[in-house]
């Protein structure tokens, strides 16, 4: 598709409209940056009302701004879920609304039902081809998330599987014995609401995160999933099977069997829930990046690309060294770091984001951040 040579540069454009690109869009507002947009594929909070009716936050919100410490689902200064919302662990419906109602307040230039399909640099500036026809930008965040990629990869016959991401709700779900292939949060919150209604679960970890022994919540279990499988229905219904990797998945006669890869068999009449997790977006700009050895982008200092200058990453796919940055308390630590680089290039002073340190906040890069610091 070819961009008309008379048609607006942007400074920034903004890929994706949930957390990630709602957040960093207000630290560019904040930056002093007016000429950004946000290129949203669905609408705003999409992928958080696409989750389970049951699904809540695993990190509590609390209204503490007020004496200096940003609500953990904050992802702005000002703000608060549980200010908002009232409501401690917010439903992915609620925080979608929450982002929408965040996105009017700030009067962000968001431009929703906007699938990017491809982007490349061209001599200094972006080409962003989308359905609806070509952008052109001075810089790009790519902050389209996770959630809309489910993984049913890592075994044969994972298709035969559903992804947890893609149930509406739990109590529509037929049948009354459960496999779950997962263990972590969205595993854990999937045999919470079954067993609930009295389902029969068997919950397969190729680990064990209800026992790990670490306090960092991108590994062990959130306190508020350990809370719910000490519940008596969660106790009484679940079997749990860690440190047991899945083989395959197939379909025998009437029944979906599951093999391990100790060569146990387990079988059920409905297909088996898969809680492994997410491909992730980053994977669509996979070009425009170095790879690190894990998969995941590999970053300057300012969340930049190391091989093709003006091209960002915001959300939880941002990775430095053994820092992990996926909940949103993590990822928006970096928020500032992306905007004041680009400020910078575009010759602004970006005296906004001071207030950014004084909330504890990442401005220039990792040096406030020790390997205990509690953020990462």
């Amino acid at each position: 598709m070819k961009t008309s040579t008379n048609a607006k540069v942007y400074d920034v454009a903004v890929v994706g409209g949930g957390a990630a690109g709602v957040g960093v869009a207000i630290a560019l507002r904040h930056a002093g940056i007016e000429n950004f947009i946000v290129l949203e594929r669905h609408t705003v909070g999409a992928s958080f009302a696409a989750w389970p009716a049951e699904t809540r936050f695993i990190t509590p919100s609390f209204p503490s701004n007020s004496i200096g410490m940003l609500d953990l689902n904050s992802i702005a200064i000002g703000v608060s879920p549980a200010f908002s919302l009232e409501v401690e662990h917010p439903s992915g419906v609620e925080y979608a609304f929450f982002l929408r109602a965040v996105t009017k307040h700030f009067e962000l230039p968001v431009r929703e039902h906007t699938d990017v399909n491809r982007i490349a640099k061209v001599g200094d500036e972006f080409h962003i081809d989308t359905a609806d026809g070509a952008l052109r930008a001075m810089h790009v965040i790519w902050a389209a998330g996770e959630f809309q990629y489910p993984s049913l990869n890592g075994f044969a016959g994972g298709e035969l599987c559903r992804h947890t991401a893609t149930i509406p709700s739990y109590e529509d779900l037929d049948g009354d014995d459960f496999i779950i292939i997962g263990g972590y949060e969205s595993g854990v919150d999937a045999a919470y609401h079954l067993t609930y209604r009295d389902k029969r679960v068997r919950l397969f970890d190729k680990g064990c995160p209800w026992k790990a022994e670490t306090s960092d919540p991108s590994v062990a279990l959130s306190t508020y999933s350990q809370e719910r499988m000490k519940h008596d229905w969660f106790e009484k219904h679940v079997e749990l099977f860690p440190e047991t990797p899945i083989n395959s998945v197939a379909r025998v006669d009437d029944m979906y069997e599951v093999t391990t890869e100790d060569g146990r068999r387990f079988q059920s009449r409905v297909p088996p829930l898969m809680a492994g997790g997410f491909e992730g977006s980053h994977k669509l700009v996979a070009d425009l990046f170095e790879q690190r050895d894990d998969g995941f982008p590999f970053l300057s200092e300012h969340d930049e690309s190391t091989i093709v200058p003006g091209m960002f990453l915001c959300g939880p796919a941002v990775r430095h060294d053994n820092h992990v940055f996926c909940f949103i308390y993590k990822y928006r630590q970096r928020f500032a770091v992306v905007a004041k680089a680009i400020a910078t290039s575009l010759g602004l002073p970006a005296e906004g984001l001071e207030t950014y340190r004084q909330w504890g906040m990442y401005l220039d890069d990792l040096s406030c951040c020790g390997e205990e610091c509690a953020v990462c």
